[in-house]
């Protein structure tokens, strides 16, 4: 919420724009991190896994953009691709799990508004 209040000024209407931009990001990488894997695509797989790191660490996600990092590293290389799956699924539950507390935030900061 710190970012948000940050690039935000507070103003509601712009954390939810963000929230959105987040959500549909993150839905949008999930599918094409599903369909780079089932493809064997492993370094658009890696690109792609740096571009989620971005986002996830602009949101303090700190674990999952280190998790997202090695993801970048290994897919790019090729190495160890029977850990990609793991990481994909880390991705998306974590992902889907921060847009259910950031839309809770929201909606808290809409009722006091």
């Amino acid at each position: 919420m710190a970012y948000l209040d940050s690039v935000s000024g507070g103003d509601p209407v712009i954390i939810r724009e963000i929230v959105i931009m987040f959500k549909d990001q993150s839905i949008e990488i999930y599918n094409e991190m599903i369909s780079h894997f089932s493809g064997k695509n492993y370094n658009s797989l890696g690109l792609l896994a740096h571009k989620a790191k971005s986002s996830v660490a602009i949101m303090g996600m700190n674990d999952l953009a280190l998790m997202l990092k090695t993801f970048e590293l290994q897919a790019k290389e090729g190495k160890e691709p029977q850990l990609f799956e793991s990481y994909i699924t880390r991705f998306k539950t974590e992902t889907d799990a921060a847009v259910i507390e950031l839309e809770y935030l929201l909606n808290n900061l809409l009722a006091k508004n």
